[in-house]
């Protein structure tokens, strides 16, 4: 049986390195994108070494559309026919009130999360079409089914993904491709590290007294999706750390 290949955009930490490592585990191989390649050289050299799956690594910046649709129509054909994608790359930048907020930061909040994700569907989706097959699978958050205080243009994004996410259900319902969304509460990655911008402190409070989710647990439930079968598509998943009830009320201990 020929070795399936799954496609993980962000891959260099969090969330979509987790992927990486259950994937690999999995036998799959990897096509991993992301900004920093020194991090991706260093899994992919583990995972390989570990799991015996070739790995093919992109320096890429999703919210390039040149950068994207060179780079996927660049690579070499095995690689293009992604059995899987993960559109992991996204993120929060600032935690202001509308009428505080930061141009800049909403553009790369836009760019990333929507467009990017956008860009990077174009570039792969046309194969599986093609192909009749696959299985797209988004990264959405707690923030795209609820709005909170200040999370403004970051709410706004990640409802974007889920609308997205379901147009693509339908588009693609007809060509033997499964879309599914997992939409994760609060998990400790970097995400509020980038959010504040390197501010470590103000990034822990986030996670004080309480037990998030981490990477591995959303990483084992996009396995999870992908994994049934063909008959079935998990079309939604939302994951919350039992300490979670929803985007603003968590219990943290004394």
């Amino acid at each position: 049986m020929a070795k399936k290949t799954v496609f993980i955009t962000g891959a260099s930490a969090g969330i979509g390195e987790a992927c990486a490592r259950v994937f690999a585990r999995e036998g799959f191989d990897l096509l991993l994108a992301a900004r920093r390649i020194n991090r991706l050289e260093a899994l992919a050299a583990e995972l390989e070494d570990e799991y015996g799956v070739n790995t093919h690594l992109l320096a890429l910046d999703v919210r390039d559309a040149g950068e994207v649709f060179s780079a996927f129509s660049n690579l070499p054909g095995e690689w293009q026919q992604v059995d899987v994608l993960i559109n992991n790359a996204g993120l929060s930048q600032g935690l202001d009130p509308i009428h505080a907020g930061d141009i800049g930061d909403w553009d790369r909040m836009i760019d990333t999360n929507v467009k990017g994700l956008l860009y990077v569907t174009r570039a792969v989706s046309p194969i599986m079409v093609a192909r009749q097959s696959g299985h797209i699978v988004n990264i959405g958050s707690i923030a795209g089914k609820e709005v909170y205080p200040n999370g403004n243009v970051y709410c706004a994004t990640k409802h974007a993904v889920d609308a997205l996410t379901q147009g693509m259900r339908i588009d693609l319902l007809d060509k033997g491709i499964r879309v599914t969304a997992i939409h994760p509460g609060m998990v400790e990655t970097e995400f509020s590290t980038v959010r504040f911008k390197g501010d470590e402190a103000r990034a822990a409070k986030v996670y004080e007294n309480l037990e998030p989710l981490m990477a591995g647990d959303i990483a084992e439930a996009v396995w999870f999706a992908v994994s049934r079968p063909g008959h079935v598509n998990v079309n939604d998943m939302l994951i919350m750390p039992t300490a979670q009830a929803n985007a603003t009320t968590v219990i943290r201990k004394k």
